[in-house]
């Protein structure tokens, strides 16, 4: 039997979360370990650090995103605040690896840290909640 050459061009890509990492985000200004939650998060799913997304009242930020599937489906990015605690990291991780917004139900817990980011015009240039 030949052996699988690893995933194929047409394969979709899977749900995967963005972490803010910049101002607030990441730093002194939040208690918490961002350092083990970001080593976490990569340990487990697919992660990509962002600079600020101009949410930092929200912070820390985590974006989780459909996959390209589910995203084609209708699915869109599910934005989490306040994911300070090593419990909530662990809810987004059991979540993207069920396969994420329009693949698996949000655990109830995460609506206590869902949001909607603002769409304001008062964002620094290059920066603010835009698509990630």
């Amino acid at each position: 039997m030949p052996e699988s050459a690893g995933p194929t061009t047409t394969a979709s890509a899977p749900s995967r979360v963005t972490v803010c990492r910049d101002c607030c985000c990441g730093t002194v200004k939040v208690p918490g370990d961002h350092t083990a939650q970001t080593a976490r998060l990569r340990s487990a799913v697919p992660v990509r650090v962002s600079e600020c997304l101009d949410v930092c009242e929200q912070a820390n930020v985590i974006v989780v995103q459909p996959s390209a599937e589910a995203r084609r489906a209708g699915a869109r990015a599910v934005w989490l605040g306040l994911v300070n605690d090593p419990e909530a990291t662990e809810d987004v991780i059991a979540w993207v690896s069920a396969g994420g917004p329009g693949v698996a139900p949000m655990p109830e817990i995460l609506d206590l840290y869902a949001f909607v980011p603002h769409q304001g015009t008062e964002r620094a240039p290059g920066r603010g909640p835009g698509r990630v």
